[in-house]
């Protein structure tokens, strides 16, 4: 397996504790009554990501982010391997974006201002250079 699929690998299992790290404090919060409905604004009386508090809201909003973020470093991923275009440029790429997405969940969770911001920008202009290597 080519280092870009790699991470690619991690980065979806890192989505999955992402995922958890949210879903635990959400269900204790709000009660599987609430998460387990069909969470219409109408039954909970408005969106779950404002019934949250602010740091398991952050949760929320972090494994969203990275949701979209995963989209363009898969499409990234897909056009350096079916391109046969990995380097190591690619694969150094490839690692920083998996080690951007780590940092961001803590610098969101505590709020760090402008770090998650940073932190943020460092794997999408990996993601971005990943692409534009596969084009060069």
């Amino acid at each position: 397996m080519t280092p870009e699929l790699t991470v690619l690998a991690l980065a979806a299992l890192l989505q999955g504790v992402q995922f958890a790290l949210m879903a635990i404090p959400a269900n204790i919060e709000l009660g599987v009554g609430k998460t387990l409905s069909p969470r219409d604004n109408s039954r909970m009386g408005k969106p779950m990501v404002e019934l949250l508090s602010d740091k398991t809201g952050r949760l929320y909003r972090a494994l969203n982010n990275h949701f979209e973020a995963l989209i363009l470093f898969t499409i990234a991923v897909v056009v350096i391997t079916l391109g046969d275009k990995g380097t190591g440029f690619s694969a150094a790429c490839a690692w920083t974006y998996l080690g951007s997405r780590i940092l961001y969940i803590p610098a969101y969770y505590f709020g760090l201002t402008p770090w998650r911001s940073l932190i943020w920008f460092v794997g999408f202009l990996s993601t971005m250079l990943m692409i534009l290597s596969a084009l060069i």
